[in-house]
């Protein structure tokens, strides 16, 4: 057994002894005891209804009146029974459900058979689940249940009577206060932050919370400070976790002012810090970029969260503790991940995707990583975390990261990253001519001897991506020696091979046109896949460079512009021009 596998199996053996310690406070804080303790905290009233910043759907709200529940890409029709009776759906279905989010698309009906439909659910929902339920009670959904409550709060009670009252805040209260006592087993990173924020939520929307105000905000700061990193990014170098926090965390700063308090100042900095990231990872079109988990970017959402944004500077150009690069010149950004992965305990959703980058024009994406579909199967999940699914290099179809595969740990753990680069060394310069990185990692120094580096340098107007990759053997280099460099192209794009093969022209929709050259390695035309498209999967096209280390070390390429749109137009109307008669 090598070193390597054997550091592997001592991560696998540690995983599982946190999962299980874990799990046994969990069962001694939240189980048995817990459910059948009498309850006696019941708030007396509440004091605010946090603004809910996610778009709603009032369409949804005839399909939920006709028992018809569209969750997580999957129809279920509960023909005349609560849909909370109903066992054996699909996991993903029945948190989706139980978190209530969709309670917003029944807001927005803003009529009074969906005020009485919401309170008949909900009511539903404690008479059925409210004192136990296994996928009801996993403490990522009830924080997601808790803010939903909270939010719609006057749809749910507007017209109820006041025994319904009591009933909701009495299971709003018992709710809270298992997140209280099971926070510490909450999974760590955006799930446990949520916890946080749930439980600060309401303890400055509930009467009677005066004890408990003081110790959630301290929760909530230092989870704020544990998990928000000095540049802005999340541990987990997920771009949409900002997105997902800075939802919940903006209405309870709004909470703050409504009610007179004073804005915490951990709660301050930590929004200073997110905002410009989420223009940092930004293209022109408002999307952002694939990276590490990010899949379709909700645009309604990102403007929503930048219009709380006072200061609307422009974006970092070096976000080093997240990991991330980005160069722009003219209307062209060009965004690259220069990280190693998180830690194991925050890498469910991480990517093997080191030096990956992605490239637009203008509004149009050029260049993209393949993303994820928020209802991707397990299948299709661990392809989007492969590095072939990233516009960046590879070894012998082989990933820079190992994810945990093994049955049966896979059930209990997940899909954590247990090895992959750990030095991701990097150098920014900007001039007058424009802005090159370089930058290196060791994923595949322990299978291959080899360390791949990434030389990029974005021109000052934008015209021009020029780029090379290199690889530097650390020792013996065995015949494993092949290598290959994709693009993915966005589905938009529409590519064609020239000159026999040796370069590529990429043409957007409105006729921008990009030409690919390539030297060092052979480009071929292959078929890819878009995976973050809001509609599913949309098939698309990529470039690829194949090469061989032994041959030749290195491959330079190039994105040049050839036309903008106007000129295209302009060059296209002449030509439609009918010949005048001589």
């Amino acid at each position: 057994m090598t070193i390597r596998a054997m550091g592997e199996q001592g991560r696998i053996g540690r995983l599982l002894l946190h999962h299980l310690w874990q799990n046994g406070l969990r069962w001694l804080h939240g189980g048995p005891l817990f459910r059948w303790q009498p309850f006696a905290g019941t708030p007396s009233r509440l004091l605010i209804a946090p603004q809910d910043l996610r778009t709603a759907d009032q369409t949804n709200a005839l399909d939920i009146y006709g028992g018809r529940f569209l969750f997580s890409g999957k129809v279920v029709e509960a023909r005349g029974r609560s849909p909370f009776e109903l066992k054996g759906e699909d996991p993903a279905w029945q948190r989706e459900l139980h978190s209530f989010g969709w309670l917003r698309d029944l807001r927005a009906a803003e009529s009074l058979v969906a005020r009485q439909n919401a309170r008949a659910l909900v009511d539903d929902w404690i008479r059925l689940c409210g004192r136990w339920d296994p996928i009801a009670w996993e403490q990522p959904v009830v924080a997601r249940r808790v803010l939903s409550w909270l939010a719609q709060s006057p749809l749910v009670l507007e017209d109820g009577d006041a025994e319904f009252y009591r009933r909701f805040l009495r299971s709003l209260g018992r709710q809270v206060r298992y997140l209280r006592r099971t926070i510490n087993e909450t999974p760590d990173g955006v799930p446990r932050l949520q916890a946080a924020l749930a439980v600060a939520a309401a303890s400055i929307s509930m009467a009677g919370q005066g004890r408990y105000v003081r110790q959630s905000l301290r929760r909530l700061e230092h989870e704020l400070q544990r998990q928000i990193m000095p540049d802005g990014g999340h541990v987990s170098r997920n771009p949409g976790a900002i997105l997902d926090i800075l939802t919940d965390l903006l209405p309870i700063r709004q909470a703050f002012v409504t009610q007179g308090l004073e804005t915490p100042a951990g709660m301050m900095q930590a929004i200073d810090r997110m905002m410009p990231m989420v223009r940092f990872f930004r293209h022109v079109d408002g999307a952002f970029a694939h990276f590490n988990g990010m899949g379709s970017t909700p645009t309604d959402l990102v403007a929503t969260i930048l219009a709380y944004d006072d200061a609307r500077g422009a974006p970092p150009g070096n976000a080093p503790f997240s990991g991330y690069q980005r160069l722009m010149g003219g209307d062209t950004v060009v965004l690259m991940d220069t990280g190693t992965p998180p830690p194991p305990l925050l890498s469910e959703s991480a990517h093997a995707g080191c030096l990956s980058l992605e490239m637009s024009s203008g509004r149009h994406r050029l260049v993209v990583n393949c993303g994820v579909s928020g209802w991707a199967s397990d299948g299709w999940r661990q392809v989007a975390r492969s590095t072939a699914a990233h516009s960046t290099a590879g070894m012998e179809d082989s990933s820079s990261c190992r994810f945990l595969t093994e049955k049966p740990f896979t059930g209990w753990l997940g899909s954590p990253i247990l090895t992959g680069p750990t030095s991701v060394p990097v150098n920014r310069e900007e001039d007058a001519m424009g802005t090159r990185v370089t930058a290196s990692h060791d994923g595949y120094a322990h299978r291959y001897n080899v360390l791949h580096e990434r030389d990029i340098r974005l021109s000052s107007d934008g015209s021009v991506l020029d780029g090379i990759d290199l690889f530097s053997t650390l020792g013996a280099l065995t015949h494993h020696d092949h290598f290959t460099i994709r693009f993915h192209l966005h589905p938009l794009i529409k590519p064609s091979l020239l000159r026999a093969g040796t370069a590529a022209l990429l043409m957007a929709p409105d006729g921008e046109a990009w030409e690919f050259n390539a030297s060092g390695a052979e480009l071929v035309l292959e078929e890819s896949v878009y995976l973050s498209d809001v509609y599913g999967h949309r098939r698309t096209q990529q470039l690829v460079l194949y090469g061989r280390i032994s041959q030749s070390s290195q491959a330079a390429w190039q994105f040049r512009r050839t036309a903008g749109a106007r000129n295209v137009r302009r060059e296209r109307s002449t030509a439609e021009e009918p010949e005048l008669p001589l």
